[in-house]
């Protein structure tokens, strides 16, 4: 039964980002803003909403044991980026491998990507520095995490000045499917694509909990520490929006919104989130936290470089997924 609920959850999860992204193509659109905005915010905080909801509700949890709690949301929050930067840019090989082959090239538009991949290099450094900040010095915790905000609001500025070029360049949103309510009977007007959006995020929010939900229940019998599960189960659900939508964008060669949303996904999630763990948590370094770090900051890196060096291959991001399985092989390996 449990199995057969997390087939359901994971459906309603499916059909709620087609839902989602076939509204936010219309949206964006509508605002007359390119692709990388589109993808890199509003797709990227919109399908965030889970993974943002739960490290807060277990951090805030009065009912539950506060180490517990804190493994929990630190878990919730570190392996967000985790599974962004190994297994997401991953799946977007596997869903153009038949079509592009294995030395085949992605083709976003690299500017915004590079601005997206600079600033989470730099937050999520930010992150790792605080791990080794002493407990009782919180004002120095309080000073990083307000600096890892302050930066998320300047990418945030940078990402939609840089859009009003890229849209005179034609990077502007191209709509590729008539939306959904518009099928049945629901005009083409700026409320009705909200009401879409936001039906295709409570349906998100709630497939993504129901799905945590039982998985919690089908992993209690493995016996591993909470941390570790953490880290492990609570994205590979919360990030499955970012999966699906990135997916479903790049079999529609939309490459620019489906590295935008993956991208703009690690800077929300690697600086918001990590500045709420910095000050509600002890964020306290251990292997399994120190080795996440190095393994997602070198997966970016690879991405960085491979820009840097004349774009982003098909195989390239296989070496993203390989780092993911090295992470998984060196906790079980050492737990």
């Amino acid at each position: 039964m449990v199995f057969f609920s997390l087939c359901i959850m994971l459906i309603l999860i499916l059909v709620a980002a087609e839902i989602f992204t076939n509204g936010l193509e219309h949206f964006g659109h509508k605002l007359k803003i390119s692709e990388g905005v589109t993808g890199s915010i509003f797709a990227a905080v919109g399908t965030a909403l889970p993974e943002t909801i739960i490290p807060l509700t277990a951090l805030l949890s009065i009912s539950t044991d506060i180490t517990t709690s804190h493994a929990i949301g630190v878990g919730a929050i570190l392996g967000a980026p985790l599974m962004l930067s190994t297994v997401a840019m991953g799946l977007l090989s596997v869903a153009v491998i038949s079509k592009r082959g294995f030395y085949g090239k992605f083709t976003p538009e690299l500017s915004g990507i590079k601005r997206d991949l600079d600033f989470f290099l730099v937050v999520f450094i930010f992150a790792g520095a605080a791990l080794f900040i002493p407990h009782n010095s919180y004002m120095a915790k309080l000073l990083i995490a307000s600096a890892m905000i302050c930066i998320y609001f300047f990418y945030i500025y940078k990402t939609i000045k840089a859009s009003k070029k890229l849209v005179g360049e034609g990077h502007v949103t191209v709509i590729s499917s008539p939306m959904y309510l518009s099928r049945i009977g629901f005009p083409v007007n700026t409320l009705s694509i909200v009401i879409q959006l936001v039906i295709g995020l409570a349906l998100l929010i709630l497939g993504a909990k129901g799905l945590i939900h039982y998985i919690e229940i089908a992993a209690s019998i493995i016996g591993l520490p909470i941390l570790i599960l953490s880290i492990m189960l609570i994205p590979l659900a919360t990030e499955l929006p970012e999966k699906v939508n990135s997916f479903l964008w790049i079999r529609r060669n939309k490459d620019t919104l489906a590295f935008g949303n993956l991208t703009g996904a690690m800077i929300f999630q690697g600086s918001l989130l990590p500045a709420i763990g910095i000050l509600l948590t002890p964020w306290e370094a251990n292997r399994e936290i120190i080795l996440l770090f190095v393994i997602t900051l070198l997966s970016t890196f690879w991405i960085r470089r491979n820009i840097h060096k004349g774009g982003i291959k098909v195989w390239h991001l296989f070496i993203n997924m390989s780092c993911y399985v090295l992470y998984i092989f060196l906790v079980f390996k050492y737990i």
